[in-house]
């Protein structure tokens, strides 16, 4: 597992990483099954999750406890609730696992190690925090603008992995449309 995160840090940074092998001792192999939880909300986040393979789900709940959606993240990506993360605060979402998933964690410690052993890690570190920012702000501005049938386009044209291996229902909150909802329009597509 760790020489696929190892190629995903080099991909980004190039060959010339130095210290890489020690930075990347850091990160303890997780494998959490499906539904399993990894944060709650009201938890302070402690790790942040190199997912090797699976899907993982941050969501939120409502004051009626219906459950939304914020992302799905799969392999080769990050994912943390980092304002929790960087602040030491409690979360304000929860995440877990939709598919068993294996991943590779690094705790607050050990990530600040990684950016001072490896200034270059900086940069992977900024692109993950635009990714995540440019997602969700695109995803926001994008579904007020889209219908219901628009937004399925959209996940099929830009995250058709998503469409083949999550449930309807789970699709849906991400859309942010009612499971019966998506369940007439998929048809029309």
């Amino acid at each position: 597992m760790i020489e696929i995160l190892k190629q995903h840090i080099i991909s980004r940074l190039g060959e010339d990483v130095t210290n890489l092998n020690e930075v990347l001792q850091n990160f303890k192999s997780l494998k959490v099954s499906r539904n399993e939880t990894i944060l709650n909300q009201g938890e302070v986040c402690k790790y942040v999750y190199f997912i090797v393979s699976g899907c993982l789900q941050v969501y939120v709940y409502d004051k009626e406890f219906n459950e939304t959606t914020r992302d799905l993240i799969i392999e080769d990506n990050w994912c943390s609730e980092l304002i929790s993360f960087g602040s030491q605060q409690p979360a304000t979402e929860n995440i877990r696992a939709v598919e068993p998933s294996e991943l590779l964690a690094i705790d607050r410690q050990g990530f600040q190690n990684m950016m001072e052993t490896v200034p270059q890690f900086d940069k992977v570190y900024k692109q993950i925090l635009e990714a995540s920012y440019a997602n969700s702000v695109y995803r926001i501005n994008t579904f007020v603008a889209l219908t219901a049938l628009e937004r399925i386009k959209w996940l099929m044209d830009y995250r058709p992995k998503l469409m083949s291996r999550l449930s309807s229902k789970l699709i849906a909150s991400y859309l942010g449309i009612s499971q019966e909802t998506f369940s007439r329009l998929k048809a029309k597509v």
